[in-house]
């Protein structure tokens, strides 16, 4: 990071003692910052699915990845598990009232990139197209 940055990013120090004040947000970038995790809570926040119907939803995620996925948000509190006792066991998903809470803030992030996904686009096109021509 270049000598600019360090005002800002210089006197926070890692997470490992919970005591600074940015660590709250940095779990939480963790969390949403990966591949699937809005994109499960975006699933969830249309109610309760199996896990099969989540998998069917998000194309692309493996098996492994979503049940990272979902586990690591049933350990933060924004999703409980449910498992019922049949053979096969079945398993539902869903938002808890801080998974839902967190949901209504991301939906804005979601509506924002499906509102600008063609500037955004446009835009990537025009840079890549002037890095070329340089």
């Amino acid at each position: 990071m270049g000598d600019r940055h360090m005002g800002v990013t210089g006197s926070l120090e890692p997470c490992a003692d919970q005591d600074y004040p940015d660590c709250g947000v940095r779990h939480l970038l963790d969390r949403l910052g990966d591949r699937w995790t809005v994109l499960v809570l975006a699933e969830l926040s249309a109610g309760t699915r199996r896990f099969r119907e989540l998998q069917r939803a998000l194309p692309g995620i493996s098996q492994r990845m979503l049940t990272l996925t979902v586990r690591r948000l049933e350990r933060d509190g924004f999703v409980e598990r449910t498992v019922y006792p049949s053979v096969p066991a079945q398993v539902t998903y869903e938002l808890t009232a801080r998974g839902g809470s967190l949901t209504r803030q991301v939906r804005h992030l979601v509506d924002w990139s499906a509102e600008h996904k063609d500037d955004l686009t446009a835009s990537r096109r025009e840079y890549d197209a002037r890095r070329r021509n340089a």
